[in-house]
């Protein structure tokens, strides 16, 4: 009998014998591939050669040198500024960096490119975007997920809508197109993929009354090759499911926000789609809105739709499907199948077979709740197994009130409803092809949606959501789960005190690397999600790490560098760990953790303000987290934490003078020195 957690002996011998034989086949298919395109075909080994590490986007490494038993010997081995690219607020750095014969590239917040050696870091060669500040189309913060690599170029995609393949030995433009304008409401937030001689990209936009779509570039030249609307018109595939009687589709939505995956040996590309527009009004809309919100594939050379799967019919929920399409071969019933899945906002992973789009893991049509104002959809796709985020809400937040206890699907109008707002957001999952399971990085939160009656149609670039959906004021916290992709079931799941927001990196060492919120790079078993292994940054880590390898060892990669929606601290470092036990890490400039400074005045202050929550010693009291290691923290880490408050604890900016919570955050770092910090686990 084969488990969720991993194949016997015998099926593994069987699964291998299999992928190398449909490896085989596709690369005979595709002679004339690079070598290059070659190895994005497999599992990355030596280098990170795309967005999401190969074609299938499985964010998991071969390598297995670092592994659960020496993993807490990690150590950092160099880190490089960005010469401050990405620092202003409005940016977020969530690019996860591509290796490639001893070079990595690397892209800012603001579409600047840096190439970098693998020796030490320095700067090879970097190129500035120069984005204009009127640019006032982007949906959800100043962005880039990535760049493309291939035929010895780097592929950059802006966000005013510029596609542009700069060479790699130098970073000097060889070509540049104008892909879409972002007047129009069109921007470029992911990495574009290259496959073989096209560069493909989506666009952004929904929120801006955009029509979706997907366009192949040469490679070569910048040709346009084909387009494929998210958003059908007159006459094509899907069309009847929006109204007759109006223009709804020219601004539909739909937009891509995330990079492609690829099967060569189908000839399929894979992605999933946005929201219909506008967001939250479903009244000019009537139908499903296909294909917004759905799993879409096309042919990969000629853009020629091939299937597609809905998520959520007729979304007013904003419930899209930004998270990557993620590609595995895996046993069901005794039959390697080829499969598809995707963590989506609703919560539930979506599980398909890639040659058709049937699932391969049961989904059923059920009733939900109706607006007829709205035009809800009578039913909508629930898949057999366990979500892995709450679907409910048990108690509401304060001043709001709970309607059908906040159930997902829950329709709205004009009064504000509180519903379960609970996600795999853009940040990307991981599937070890092995043991068959996939790692996906969400949280949890509660929203009131609301609408109005009587809003107008806009033009391409304008605002257009038509509603709002508004956070309740609690803490928001993360979900990391371990999704058996045969049965759709939790393997396990772990809740952090803060949203997962980084995207997850498995390797065959039995590790799952994550960013955190703080700064922190940690590493978790990835049989049960037990944290085994973290470094503190100088800044948010919300970009997912890449892994790769370097003159015979391997080295973890990540950018450090913040973000605007999950409001952490900003910075322009990319850090790069490994074994190394001398050597480059003495070439790193990482500003030094002061012993704790004990003293009476924070002494004082902590007795008469802090002991009921946190405990006489930081054991933990009512209410109250245990205090514990935080002097491997810095002194102004601790004190943002008491200044800004976090999770539970409030705000204790206008109850002390700065100095006065510096003397107390001195004073917490002397308590419990030996102990694993567990406050940001």
């Amino acid at each position: 009998m084969i488990g969720e957690g991993g194949l016997n002996y015998l099926g593994i011998i069987i699964f291998q014998t299999l992928y190398i034989f449909f490896s085989c086949a596709s690369a005979a298919e595709f002679s004339q591939i690079r070598p290059s395109m070659q190895e994005q075909l497999q599992l990355p080994t030596k280098d990170w050669l795309t967005n999401g590490g190969d074609l299938f986007n499985r964010n998991f490494s071969s390598l297995n040198e670092i592994d659960r038993s020496n993993v807490n010997e990690l150590r950092p081995i160099w880190r490089s500024h960005l010469k401050g690219s990405g620092l202003q607020t409005k940016y977020s750095g969530e690019a996860q960096a591509i290796v490639h014969e001893g070079v990595m590239f690397i892209i800012t917040g603001a579409d600047d490119v840096f190439a970098l050696s693998l020796d030490s870091g320095e700067i090879l060669w970097s190129t500035e975007a120069n984005l204009s500040d009127e640019i006032s189309t982007i949906c959800c913060g100043w962005t880039s997920r990535g760049v493309g690599f291939g035929e010895d170029k780097i592929f950059v995609g802006q966000l005013d809508g510029v596609l542009k393949a700069l060479d790699q030995e130098t970073g000097s433009t060889i070509w540049s197109v104008q892909a879409e304008n972002w007047e129009e409401g069109y921007t470029i937030t992911s990495a574009p993929l290259y496959f073989n001689g096209m560069v493909i990209t989506g666009f952004a936009g929904a929120e801006f009354a955009a029509r979706g779509r997907v366009k192949a570039f040469n490679a070569n030249n910048g040709e346009l090759l084909w387009t494929f609307f998210t958003v059908p018109g007159p006459g094509e595939v899907g069309f009847e499911t929006w109204p007759a009687n109006n223009d709804a589709w020219k601004t539909g939505g739909g937009t891509v926000w995330h990079t492609p995956a690829v099967d060569p040996d189908l000839g399929m590309i894979y992605f999933s789609t946005g929201n219909p527009g506008p967001d939250y009004n479903g009244s000019s809309r009537a139908g499903d809105n296909l294909f917004t919100a759905s799993i879409v594939a096309l042919d990969v050379y000629t853009g020629e739709y091939r299937w597609h799967f809905q998520q959520v019919h007729h979304d007013i929920w904003d419930f899209d499907a930004p998270n990557p399409v993620v590609l595995f071969d895996l046993p069901y019933d005794g039959q390697v199948r080829k499969g598809l899945a995707q963590a989506g906002k609703t919560g539930w992973v979506y599980i398909l077979d890639r040659t058709n789009g049937e699932p391969l893991v049961g989904i059923d049509e059920k009733s939900v709740p109706q607006e007829p104002r709205q035009i809800t959809s009578a039913t909508q796709p629930i898949p057999v197994g366990d979500a892995f985020v709450s679907q409910t809400l048990d108690i509401p937040a304060e001043g709001f009130e709970l309607a059908n206890d906040g159930a997902i699907f829950t329709p709205f109008w004009e009064d504000p409803i509180l519903l379960r707002r609970s996600e795999a957001n853009w940040p990307p999952s991981a599937v070890d092809p092995m043991s068959g399971i996939m790692y996906v990085c969400a949280g949890e939160r509660q929203a009131a949606y609301s609408t109005r009656e009587g809003f107008e149609q806009v033009e391409p670039g304008e605002r257009y959501v038509a509603g709002s959906m508004r956070f309740a004021p609690i803490a928001t916290t993360g979900v990391v789960a371990a999704v058996g992709l045969r049965t759709n079931k939790l393997v396990w799941s772990q809740r952090w005190p803060s949203r997962c927001y980084s995207g997850l990196v498995a390797s065959a060492g039995g590790l799952v690397f994550a960013g955190r919120n703080d700064g922190r790079l940690t590493a978790m078993d990835s049989r049960n999600g037990k944290k085994l292994w973290e470094f503190m940054t100088d800044a948010g880590v919300n970009a997912p790490p890449t892994i790769y390898e370097h003159n015979g060892k391997q080295y973890i990669a990540v950018l450090s560098a913040g973000n605007l929606l999950a409001s952490t601290k900003h910075g322009d470092s990319v850090w790069v760990f490994g074994l190394d036990k001398d050597g480059l890490e003495t070439t790193i400039q990482i500003e030094e953790i002061t012993p704790p400074l004990a003293n009476d005045q924070g002494l004082a202050l902590y007795r008469q303000n802090c002991v009921f929550c946190h405990g006489l010693r930081g054991e933990g009291g009512h209410n109250g987290m245990p205090l514990e290691g935080l002097a491997a923290f810095h002194t102004d880490y601790v004190s943002n934490i008491i200044s800004g408050g976090k999770n539970n604890m409030p705000s204790f900016a206008s109850a002390f003078s700065a100095d006065q919570i510096r003397f107390i955050a001195e004073h917490v770092r002397t308590l419990n020195p030996g102990t694993l910090n567990r406050n940001s686990r």
